[in-house]
């Protein structure tokens, strides 16, 4: 028969064999997952380096590409240009008969520049200070300016005036003692509009140079004072 002690002692004995197989359990777990995270790693790995290689294995790398020779397209293009040349290249014909008309544009002929008038040796005080001054020239003897230059002195006017009534007379009627404006009936040297009122100084009016100039010196003095005078006002008006 058993005694009460014994059965303690078997009750301690199982329950201690119980907690170590309870302890022993979870090593065994713990080394099943270790190994099936290693054949994991394992096979990942060997799967990275296959992946790694196969492009290697399947492409040639750059020492195995092939090379272009850099000369052979200038080379190229040379032989395609020398077969062109002149000895090489097809003679082309041209077609003479053929309808054709040739336009050349004219060059537009310039325009000369007109010379300005020579500079005035003297400027008379009653002249025109922007207008041009006449230079002074000797008429020609029994001439109508030599006529006008002996009535211009012998008013007391100076060589200036005598330069300004030739270059008025000159503009105005050329010195023609029949120089004749239709389209205002001005007549003669002078150019008196109209013509008639010189018959107060003579009759011979329409041919006497002498007989027109008298009047116009008249004319040029009561109006402007000098033939300077009449000069400026001619210039800036175109008539006197």
């Amino acid at each position: 028969m058993t005694s009460g002690n014994e059965i303690l002692q078997r009750r301690s004995d199982v329950q201690t064999r119980g907690v170590q197989r309870t302890r022993h359990q979870p090593a065994s777990h713990w080394s099943r997952k270790r190994s099936v995270l290693a054949v994991f790693s394992v096979t990942a790995t060997a799967g990275f380096v296959a992946a790694s290689l196969v492009p290697l294995v399947s492409f040639p790398n750059e020492a195995q590409a092939t090379e272009l020779d850099p000369m052979s397209l200038y080379a190229t293009a040379v032989h395609d240009a020398q077969r062109y040349q002149a000895g090489d290249a097809p003679a082309v014909e041209l077609d003479r008969a053929s309808d054709y008309t040739v336009y050349v544009k004219p060059t537009p002929t310039p325009t000369p520049t007109p010379t300005p008038p020579p500079a005035a040796k003297k400027k008379s005080s009653s002249g025109s200070s922007s207008g041009w001054s006449p230079p002074f020239v000797t008429p020609n003897p029994g001439s109508a300016q030599a006529i006008a230059y002996d009535m211009v002195t012998a008013r007391g006017w100076g060589d200036s005036e005598f330069a300004c009534l030739v270059a008025l007379w000159k503009k105005e009627s050329g010195w023609r003692v029949n120089a004749y404006n239709a389209s205002s009936g001005a007549y003669g040297i002078a150019q008196a509009t109209p013509g008639r009122k010189m018959a107060s100084v003579g009759s011979d009016w329409e041919t006497n140079p002498a007989t027109q100039i008298t009047w116009g010196l008249g004319y040029i003095q009561g109006r402007y004072g000098t033939p300077c005078g009449a000069w400026g006002k001619s210039q800036r008006s175109g008539w006197y």
